[in-house]
């Protein structure tokens, strides 16, 4: 549950159920009209994704339909009579999730998750077609395994027969908008970041249409926030009646979501997330920057948008290290770990166990561990992550503060950080604080992206008048050690200079 909730008979009219569907897990929160959590009414069930050697990472889509169900049953149940001022439910998703159906709506292909990596050839294939400056320019996004171009190449060329029979192509979101409510519309968010969208025209890409053989008709309908659905179908009406005749609200991409709900909804303040994955994002006029190779620029709605750069590891890095060297207690482990000085361990790793994304984009990179010895321990292996994670993050904000000319303006932004890997470690967060050289302020709303999805609702509906007003609920910060920051930037160019060698 979220820290900031608020006692009963402090809560505020209407509440708006958000619903956060993660890559690992989903949630169903209710939040009161100021953006606070009601206190005990939080459902969350976990599921785990199809993988294989060869890179999938995958899902099937009724049965994450299923898991979501399970938890608006659970969250309607808790609530109990406060269900009854429910006035809109709201919603954001993993982005760039790529999903066939047929022309009844059914799944012709799994839901095809950001952590996918079979369409790397894919991505490189479409760099020689196309020139991938401009694609960039124009949506955003670079020819990489995790968005539709590159998936979408691949799906051509490796199941031609599903290919041939998909009516549409969607997101995870509008399928079970169309489960539920038996339409959907792709918001602006969720499709900017598919990287099949001309971002300042609001319009899907023509020229990669044709390269991938898709039909204007197989894309899904474009909406806004404010293009709200109502009318559950027979199946879903029965089952929440108290749901039946409100709005739903198209689904968001869940790092919009995460930048509005932990307080960052203007340049003022930049959000840094480590969850399963890793991002830094600013939010900004869409108008005023066009982004960098290394960087992306997705819509959080028609006039905002976030630039930024993300890692396909966090987390799970973590959580992979736990599987794998099998540690008695994850917190002991980083006890161990915290005991290290700075690159004590003398190891030099590539994180990539996902890949890469910003900043060289890299779907193929796989992690590489250099320096191990006899001596090397488990200790050693994760302090070393945490590290390289810090150094990949610290070249993106490096490349934002670049191309938003933050130094050369004596600007010092807040970074505001969430997700549960960071919230979680202090260990994590010294290193990232110390590599970054700039305070770090934890969020108070643990479940940032649920909580952002309805604070947009809200300034949807006109109980909010401006998110961007809100202000974000922060711990005090976490302050650099300039000592450790030198020895974590000494480290940092060593990493460089084997990434250059093996990538």
């Amino acid at each position: 549950m979220s820290q900031t909730s608020q006692p009963q008979s402090a809560l505020q009219l209407p509440f708006v159920l958000s619903l956060d569907v993660g890559t690992s897990s989903t949630r169903t929160m209710l939040f009161d009209a100021s953006g606070y959590a009601v206190p005990g009414i939080v459902a969350q069930s976990k599921y785990k994704l199809t993988t294989s050697g060869l890179g999938e990472v995958s899902v099937d889509a009724d049965m994450l339909t299923d898991v979501v169900v399970r938890t608006i049953d659970n969250a309607l149940k808790a609530a109990g009579p406060l269900a009854q001022q429910i006035a809109a439910v709201s919603m954001d998703t993993f982005w760039h999730s790529l999903l066939g159906v047929d022309e009844h709506n059914r799944p012709l292909t799994p839901v095809i998750t950001w952590e996918d990596t079979r369409a790397f050839g894919a991505a490189v294939e479409l760099r020689m077609k196309l020139d991938e400056k401009a694609v960039h320019d124009r949506t955003g996004a670079r020819f990489h395994a995790s968005y539709w171009p590159a998936k979408l190449f691949w799906q051509l060329a490796n199941q031609p027969d599903i290919f041939a029979r998909v009516k549409q192509w969607i997101s995870f979101g509008e399928y079970l908008h169309r489960r539920f409510l038996g339409r959907a519309v792709c918001s602006l968010s969720i499709a900017s970041g598919t990287g099949m969208l001309r971002t300042r025209a609001r319009a899907w890409d023509e020229e990669l249409m044709g390269v991938l053989n898709v039909k204007p008709e197989q894309m899904p309908t474009l909406g806004d926030t404010h293009d709200v659905i109502k009318g559950l179908t027979l199946e879903y009406a029965e089952r929440w009646p108290v749901l039946r005749d409100i709005p739903w609200f198209p689904a968001i991409g869940d790092g919009a979501s995460a930048c509005i709900g932990s307080g960052c909804a203007s340049s003022d303040n930049w959000s840094l997330t480590i969850g399963t994955s890793s991002a830094i994002r600013v939010v900004l006029d869409p108008e005023k920057v066009v982004p960098p190779m290394g960087l992306w620029l997705y819509l959080i709605d028609g006039r905002r948008a976030v630039l930024g750069g993300a890692l396909s590891e966090g987390g799970n890095l973590v959580s992979w290290l736990d599987a794998t060297l099998k540690w008695a207690s994850l917190p002991e482990a980083e006890q161990e770990a915290s005991k290290l000085s700075p690159d004590e361990h003398g190891l030099t790793l590539l994180p990539y166990i996902s890949g890469e994304r910003s900043l060289g984009w890299h779907a193929e990179a796989r992690m590489t561990i250099s320096g191990v010895s006899l001596h090397t321990t488990p200790a050693d292996l994760l302090r070393a992550s945490c590290e390289a994670l810090a150094y990949h993050l610290r070249s993106v904000y490096k490349e934002i503060q670049l191309t938003l000319q933050v130094e050369q303006q004596h600007l010092s932004p807040k970074v505001i950080c969430s997700g549960g890997a960071l919230l979680s470690s202090t260990l994590l967060q010294n290193i990232v604080s110390d590599t970054l050289g700039t305070a770090l302020y934890p969020s108070l709303d643990l479940e940032a992206s649920a909580r952002g999805a309805a604070l947009l609702a809200l300034e949807a509906l006109g109980v909010i008048p401006d998110v961007a007003q809100i202000a974000p609920n922060l711990l005090s910060p976490v302050i650099p050690d300039t000592g450790r920051g030198e020895i974590y930037r000494k480290a940092a160019a060593r990493q460089q200079q084997l990434y250059e060698k093996l990538l």
